[in-house]
Protein backbone atom coordinates (compact mmCIF):
# COMPACT_ATOMS: atom_id res chain seq x y z
CA UNK A 1 0.00 0.00 0.00
CA UNK A 2 2.89 2.34 1.04
CA UNK A 3 4.55 1.36 -2.59
CA UNK A 4 1.11 2.42 -4.32
CA UNK A 5 1.34 5.40 -2.58
CA UNK A 6 4.14 6.41 -3.50
CA UNK A 7 4.11 5.62 -7.10
CA UNK A 8 1.03 7.85 -7.18
CA UNK A 9 2.42 10.63 -5.46
CA UNK A 10 5.48 10.51 -8.17
CA UNK A 11 3.53 10.23 -11.50
CA UNK A 12 1.53 13.27 -9.88
CA UNK A 13 4.51 15.59 -9.14
CA UNK A 14 6.25 14.63 -12.53
CA UNK A 15 2.92 15.43 -14.69
CA UNK A 16 2.31 18.48 -12.47
CA UNK A 17 6.29 18.93 -13.57
CA UNK A 18 5.59 18.76 -17.61
CA UNK A 19 2.62 20.84 -17.63
CA UNK A 20 4.63 23.47 -15.56
CA UNK A 21 7.12 23.29 -18.27
CA UNK A 22 4.62 23.46 -21.10
CA UNK A 23 3.03 26.30 -19.62
CA UNK A 24 6.33 28.34 -18.84
CA UNK A 25 7.12 27.80 -22.70
CA UNK A 26 3.65 28.74 -23.61
CA UNK A 27 3.96 32.00 -21.72
CA UNK A 28 7.96 32.70 -21.73
CA UNK A 29 8.26 32.50 -25.67
CA UNK A 30 12.58 33.36 -26.22
CA UNK A 31 12.31 36.84 -27.64
CA UNK A 32 13.56 37.84 -31.37
CA UNK A 33 16.76 38.91 -31.28
CA UNK A 34 18.43 41.00 -34.06
CA UNK A 35 22.01 40.76 -34.41
CA UNK A 36 24.36 42.66 -36.18
CA UNK A 37 25.02 41.22 -40.09
CA UNK A 38 28.04 40.92 -40.79
CA UNK A 39 28.83 41.86 -44.54
CA UNK A 40 32.43 40.68 -45.02
CA UNK A 41 32.61 41.90 -48.06
CA UNK A 42 32.98 45.50 -46.93
CA UNK A 43 35.36 44.27 -44.01
CA UNK A 44 37.92 42.49 -45.64
CA UNK A 45 40.39 43.83 -48.10
CA UNK A 46 40.98 41.38 -51.27
CA UNK A 47 43.47 39.17 -49.74
CA UNK A 48 42.24 38.51 -46.59
CA UNK A 49 38.27 37.89 -48.42
CA UNK A 50 39.65 35.60 -51.01
CA UNK A 51 41.68 33.37 -48.05
CA UNK A 52 37.96 33.50 -46.33
CA UNK A 53 35.59 33.06 -49.43
CA UNK A 54 37.78 31.52 -52.42
CA UNK A 55 36.06 34.19 -54.25
CA UNK A 56 37.77 37.43 -55.09
CA UNK A 57 35.28 40.40 -54.75
CA UNK A 58 34.96 41.08 -57.99
CA UNK A 59 33.34 37.53 -58.98
CA UNK A 60 31.18 38.18 -55.92
CA UNK A 61 29.52 41.28 -57.41
CA UNK A 62 29.16 39.51 -60.79
CA UNK A 63 26.95 37.09 -59.66
CA UNK A 64 24.97 38.93 -57.42
CA UNK A 65 23.96 40.71 -60.49
CA UNK A 66 23.05 37.86 -62.57
CA UNK A 67 21.14 36.31 -58.86
CA UNK A 68 19.93 39.24 -57.48
CA UNK A 69 16.50 39.71 -58.33
CA UNK A 70 15.88 35.60 -56.81
CA UNK A 71 17.44 36.83 -53.42
CA UNK A 72 15.36 39.97 -52.99
CA UNK A 73 13.51 39.06 -49.75
CA UNK A 74 9.38 39.06 -50.64
CA UNK A 75 8.49 40.35 -47.29
CA UNK A 76 7.42 43.82 -45.58
CA UNK A 77 8.82 43.18 -42.42
CA UNK A 78 12.21 45.01 -41.24
CA UNK A 79 15.66 43.02 -40.64
CA UNK A 80 15.00 41.32 -44.08
CA UNK A 81 18.52 39.81 -44.95
CA UNK A 82 19.85 41.32 -48.33
CA UNK A 83 20.87 39.43 -50.86
CA UNK A 84 24.88 40.16 -51.02
CA UNK A 85 24.92 38.90 -47.38
CA UNK A 86 22.96 35.60 -48.66
CA UNK A 87 25.32 35.17 -51.28
CA UNK A 88 28.21 35.17 -48.47
CA UNK A 89 26.78 32.82 -46.70
CA UNK A 90 25.90 30.03 -49.26
CA UNK A 91 29.98 30.62 -50.70
CA UNK A 92 30.93 30.73 -46.59
CA UNK A 93 29.00 27.08 -46.29
CA UNK A 94 30.65 25.61 -49.57
CA UNK A 95 34.58 27.32 -48.77
CA UNK A 96 34.76 25.36 -45.42
CA UNK A 97 31.85 22.66 -45.51
CA UNK A 98 31.08 23.49 -42.16
CA UNK A 99 27.71 23.06 -39.63
CA UNK A 100 25.53 25.79 -40.49
CA UNK A 101 25.04 27.04 -36.95
CA UNK A 102 28.72 27.89 -37.34
CA UNK A 103 27.99 29.88 -40.88
CA UNK A 104 25.27 31.74 -39.23
CA UNK A 105 27.16 32.76 -36.55
CA UNK A 106 29.76 33.96 -38.67
CA UNK A 107 27.30 36.32 -40.41
CA UNK A 108 24.78 37.30 -37.12
CA UNK A 109 22.04 35.34 -38.40
CA UNK A 110 20.17 32.40 -37.36
CA UNK A 111 20.53 28.69 -38.09
CA UNK A 112 16.94 28.53 -39.27
CA UNK A 113 17.69 31.27 -41.81
CA UNK A 114 20.87 29.77 -42.94
CA UNK A 115 19.32 26.77 -43.86
CA UNK A 116 16.96 28.66 -46.20
CA UNK A 117 19.15 30.68 -47.90
CA UNK A 118 21.65 28.14 -48.69
CA UNK A 119 18.89 26.04 -50.82
CA UNK A 120 17.57 29.60 -51.69
CA UNK A 121 20.80 30.72 -53.41
CA UNK A 122 22.26 27.11 -54.26
CA UNK A 123 19.44 27.48 -56.74
CA UNK A 124 19.75 30.35 -58.00
CA UNK A 125 23.46 29.63 -59.05
CA UNK A 126 23.02 26.78 -60.09
CA UNK A 127 20.38 27.89 -62.79
CA UNK A 128 23.44 29.55 -64.26
CA UNK A 129 24.76 26.31 -64.95
CA UNK A 130 24.29 26.90 -69.21
CA UNK A 131 26.35 30.06 -69.21
CA UNK A 132 29.48 29.00 -66.89
CA UNK A 133 29.60 25.02 -68.02
CA UNK A 134 29.22 25.24 -71.32
CA UNK A 135 31.26 22.57 -74.21
CA UNK A 136 33.10 24.96 -77.02
CA UNK A 137 30.80 24.72 -80.25
CA UNK A 138 32.46 27.02 -82.87
CA UNK A 139 35.17 25.48 -84.95
CA UNK A 140 37.09 28.34 -83.77
CA UNK A 141 36.75 27.52 -80.12
CA UNK A 142 37.33 23.98 -80.54
CA UNK A 143 40.33 24.38 -82.66
CA UNK A 144 41.75 26.67 -79.50
CA UNK A 145 40.57 23.98 -77.37
CA UNK A 146 42.47 21.30 -79.46
CA UNK A 147 45.92 23.75 -79.62
CA UNK A 148 45.86 24.50 -75.66
CA UNK A 149 45.19 20.94 -74.79
CA UNK A 150 48.11 19.66 -77.23
CA UNK A 151 50.79 21.96 -75.53
CA UNK A 152 50.53 19.89 -72.38
CA UNK A 153 52.32 16.58 -73.69
CA UNK A 154 51.44 16.56 -77.70
CA UNK A 155 48.35 14.74 -77.59
CA UNK A 156 46.59 15.49 -80.98
CA UNK A 157 43.00 16.15 -81.15
CA UNK A 158 42.11 16.11 -77.60
CA UNK A 159 38.89 18.35 -77.12
CA UNK A 160 38.89 17.05 -72.89
CA UNK A 161 39.79 14.99 -70.28
CA UNK A 162 36.71 12.96 -68.92
CA UNK A 163 36.29 11.05 -65.33
CA UNK A 164 33.65 11.51 -62.67
CA UNK A 165 33.87 12.45 -59.06
CA UNK A 166 32.40 10.95 -56.30
CA UNK A 167 30.35 13.84 -53.91
CA UNK A 168 30.32 12.54 -50.33
CA UNK A 169 26.96 12.06 -49.03
CA UNK A 170 24.58 11.59 -45.53
CA UNK A 171 22.25 8.63 -46.92
CA UNK A 172 18.74 9.56 -47.67
CA UNK A 173 17.52 6.04 -46.37
CA UNK A 174 14.60 4.74 -47.87
CA UNK A 175 14.29 1.78 -50.28
CA UNK A 176 16.55 3.69 -52.62
CA UNK A 177 18.93 4.46 -50.12
CA UNK A 178 21.76 1.39 -50.91
CA UNK A 179 21.59 3.25 -54.46
CA UNK A 180 23.82 5.85 -53.37
CA UNK A 181 26.29 3.83 -51.90
CA UNK A 182 29.26 3.39 -54.33
CA UNK A 183 32.17 0.23 -54.57
CA UNK A 184 33.93 2.11 -52.05
CA UNK A 185 31.78 1.70 -48.96
CA UNK A 186 30.21 5.29 -48.26
CA UNK A 187 27.15 6.85 -49.81
CA UNK A 188 27.60 9.76 -52.67
CA UNK A 189 26.52 11.24 -55.97
CA UNK A 190 27.80 10.17 -58.71
CA UNK A 191 29.33 13.42 -60.74
CA UNK A 192 30.77 13.22 -64.33
CA UNK A 193 33.28 16.12 -65.73
CA UNK A 194 35.09 16.67 -68.99
CA UNK A 195 37.84 19.39 -68.15
CA UNK A 196 39.74 21.29 -70.45
CA UNK A 197 43.67 22.07 -70.08
CA UNK A 198 43.11 25.21 -68.30
CA UNK A 199 41.56 23.35 -65.36
CA UNK A 200 37.57 24.44 -66.40
CA UNK A 201 34.77 22.35 -66.57
CA UNK A 202 33.05 21.70 -70.07
CA UNK A 203 30.60 19.35 -69.22
CA UNK A 204 28.70 18.70 -65.91
CA UNK A 205 26.40 15.50 -65.22
CA UNK A 206 25.38 15.74 -61.75
CA UNK A 207 22.58 13.25 -60.60
CA UNK A 208 23.38 9.37 -60.81
CA UNK A 209 24.00 7.67 -57.49
CA UNK A 210 27.08 6.55 -56.11
CA UNK A 211 26.39 3.21 -56.88
CA UNK A 212 26.25 3.93 -60.82
CA UNK A 213 29.13 3.34 -62.90
CA UNK A 214 31.32 6.12 -65.09
CA UNK A 215 30.85 4.20 -68.27
CA UNK A 216 26.60 4.33 -67.87
CA UNK A 217 26.81 7.35 -67.01
CA UNK A 218 28.63 8.17 -70.53
CA UNK A 219 26.44 5.51 -71.86
CA UNK A 220 23.43 7.81 -71.48
CA UNK A 221 25.07 11.50 -71.35
CA UNK A 222 23.77 14.03 -74.20
CA UNK A 223 27.06 14.18 -74.67
CA UNK A 224 27.96 11.19 -75.71
CA UNK A 225 25.23 11.57 -78.67
CA UNK A 226 26.88 14.97 -80.02
CA UNK A 227 29.84 12.83 -80.32
CA UNK A 228 28.32 9.53 -82.08
CA UNK A 229 26.90 12.70 -84.32
CA UNK A 230 30.20 13.90 -85.37
CA UNK A 231 29.40 17.56 -84.12
CA UNK A 232 33.25 17.64 -83.11
CA UNK A 233 35.09 16.17 -85.98
CA UNK A 234 37.87 14.56 -85.68
CA UNK A 235 37.80 15.90 -81.71
CA UNK A 236 37.80 13.23 -78.97
CA UNK A 237 38.14 12.38 -75.19
CA UNK A 238 40.41 11.13 -73.07
CA UNK A 239 38.84 8.89 -70.53
CA UNK A 240 41.05 6.26 -68.09
CA UNK A 241 40.36 2.34 -68.31
CA UNK A 242 37.15 2.59 -66.80
CA UNK A 243 35.27 3.94 -70.04
CA UNK A 244 35.03 1.96 -73.21
CA UNK A 245 37.66 2.03 -75.94
CA UNK A 246 35.27 4.38 -78.90
CA UNK A 247 36.40 6.26 -82.07
CA UNK A 248 36.14 9.21 -80.29
CA UNK A 249 36.90 8.04 -76.31
CA UNK A 250 40.60 7.27 -76.65
CA UNK A 251 41.73 5.22 -73.53
CA UNK A 252 44.95 4.00 -72.47
CA UNK A 253 46.20 0.57 -73.43
CA UNK A 254 46.45 -1.84 -71.10
CA UNK A 255 49.95 -3.54 -72.13
CA UNK A 256 51.55 -1.00 -74.71
CA UNK A 257 54.40 -3.17 -76.24
CA UNK A 258 55.75 -1.19 -79.32
CA UNK A 259 57.56 2.75 -78.70
CA UNK A 260 54.89 4.22 -80.23
CA UNK A 261 52.18 2.23 -78.04
CA UNK A 262 54.56 3.53 -75.04
CA UNK A 263 54.45 7.31 -75.70
CA UNK A 264 51.02 6.83 -76.85
CA UNK A 265 50.25 5.28 -73.16
CA UNK A 266 52.16 8.31 -71.99
CA UNK A 267 51.03 11.08 -73.54
CA UNK A 268 47.40 10.22 -72.76
CA UNK A 269 48.16 9.79 -69.03
CA UNK A 270 49.43 13.25 -68.96
CA UNK A 271 47.13 15.17 -70.78
CA UNK A 272 44.63 13.10 -68.98
CA UNK A 273 45.46 14.28 -65.99
CA UNK A 274 43.95 17.54 -66.28
CA UNK A 275 40.54 16.44 -64.86
CA UNK A 276 42.11 14.92 -62.02
CA UNK A 277 44.00 17.82 -61.29
CA UNK A 278 40.53 19.87 -61.72
CA UNK A 279 39.13 18.13 -58.99
CA UNK A 280 41.63 18.14 -56.55
CA UNK A 281 41.03 22.08 -57.03
CA UNK A 282 37.48 21.51 -56.91
CA UNK A 283 37.68 19.94 -53.80
CA UNK A 284 40.12 22.19 -51.76
CA UNK A 285 38.28 25.32 -53.12
CA UNK A 286 35.14 23.77 -51.92
CA UNK A 287 35.44 21.11 -49.00
CA UNK A 288 31.83 20.30 -48.83
CA UNK A 289 31.87 18.33 -51.65
CA UNK A 290 34.64 16.22 -49.77
CA UNK A 291 33.65 16.42 -46.41
CA UNK A 292 30.29 14.99 -46.84
CA UNK A 293 27.12 17.09 -46.94
CA UNK A 294 24.17 16.48 -44.70
CA UNK A 295 21.10 17.31 -46.32
CA UNK A 296 18.31 15.07 -46.06
CA UNK A 297 16.77 15.72 -49.56
CA UNK A 298 18.62 15.07 -53.06
CA UNK A 299 17.91 17.62 -54.68
CA UNK A 300 19.22 20.05 -52.43
CA UNK A 301 22.60 18.02 -52.95
CA UNK A 302 22.47 18.60 -56.29
CA UNK A 303 21.55 22.06 -56.66
CA UNK A 304 24.54 22.99 -53.87
CA UNK A 305 27.06 20.34 -56.22
CA UNK A 306 26.20 22.51 -59.73
CA UNK A 307 25.99 25.60 -57.69
CA UNK A 308 30.25 25.18 -56.65
CA UNK A 309 30.87 23.56 -60.46
CA UNK A 310 29.92 27.24 -61.77
CA UNK A 311 31.52 29.17 -59.04
CA UNK A 312 34.87 26.86 -59.89
CA UNK A 313 34.39 27.90 -63.40
CA UNK A 314 33.62 31.44 -63.13
CA UNK A 315 37.25 31.34 -61.05
CA UNK A 316 39.25 30.13 -63.81
CA UNK A 317 40.86 32.12 -66.60
CA UNK A 318 41.46 30.29 -70.60
CA UNK A 319 44.48 29.80 -71.82
CA UNK A 320 45.84 32.42 -74.52
CA UNK A 321 46.55 30.26 -77.57
CA UNK A 322 49.17 32.16 -80.24
CA UNK A 323 49.50 31.70 -83.99
CA UNK A 324 52.38 29.97 -83.40
CA UNK A 325 50.67 27.81 -81.20
CA UNK A 326 48.06 27.20 -83.99
CA UNK A 327 50.96 27.05 -86.47
CA UNK A 328 53.02 24.16 -84.84
CA UNK A 329 49.73 22.02 -84.03
CA UNK A 330 48.47 22.42 -87.86
CA UNK A 331 51.79 21.22 -88.35
CA UNK A 332 51.07 18.05 -86.83
CA UNK A 333 47.49 17.32 -87.53
CA UNK A 334 47.97 18.40 -92.18
CA UNK A 335 48.97 14.34 -92.64
CA UNK A 336 45.55 13.02 -90.19
CA UNK A 337 42.01 12.57 -91.42
CA UNK A 338 39.78 15.11 -90.90
CA UNK A 339 37.10 12.48 -89.59
CA UNK A 340 37.18 10.12 -87.00
CA UNK A 341 37.97 5.80 -88.11
CA UNK A 342 36.65 2.84 -86.26
CA UNK A 343 39.29 2.52 -84.81
CA UNK A 344 40.74 5.47 -84.32
CA UNK A 345 43.26 4.74 -81.35
CA UNK A 346 45.54 2.12 -83.17
CA UNK A 347 45.37 4.59 -86.30
CA UNK A 348 46.65 7.44 -83.81
CA UNK A 349 49.21 5.14 -83.05
CA UNK A 350 50.23 4.41 -86.15
CA UNK A 351 49.91 7.82 -87.92
CA UNK A 352 51.28 9.90 -85.20
CA UNK A 353 53.04 8.64 -82.74
CA UNK A 354 54.75 6.33 -84.44
CA UNK A 355 55.90 9.43 -86.71
CA UNK A 356 57.23 11.17 -83.31
CA UNK A 357 59.95 8.44 -82.74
Amino acid sequence: MTDLLENMAYQFLFESDEEDEISYKLNHRRPRIIRQRMNWLAIYDQTDFIRRFRLSKDHIELILQKIEEKLVPNTERNHAIPPIIQLQVFIKFAATGSFLLSVADFFGISKTSAERIVSNVSLAISELHKEFIKFPSENQDILQNKVSNFNLSGFIHVIGAIDCIHVRIQSYGGDDGELFRNRKGFFSINVQAVVNSSLQILDWVAHWPGATHDATIFDNSRFKSRFESGEFGNGVLLGDSGYPSLPFLLTPLQNPQTPSEILYNEAQIRTRSMVERCFGLLGRMFPVLTLGSRFRSPQKTLQVITACAVLYNLSRETIAVTHDDIDKYNNFDRDLHENLVQNERQYIIENYFQNLI
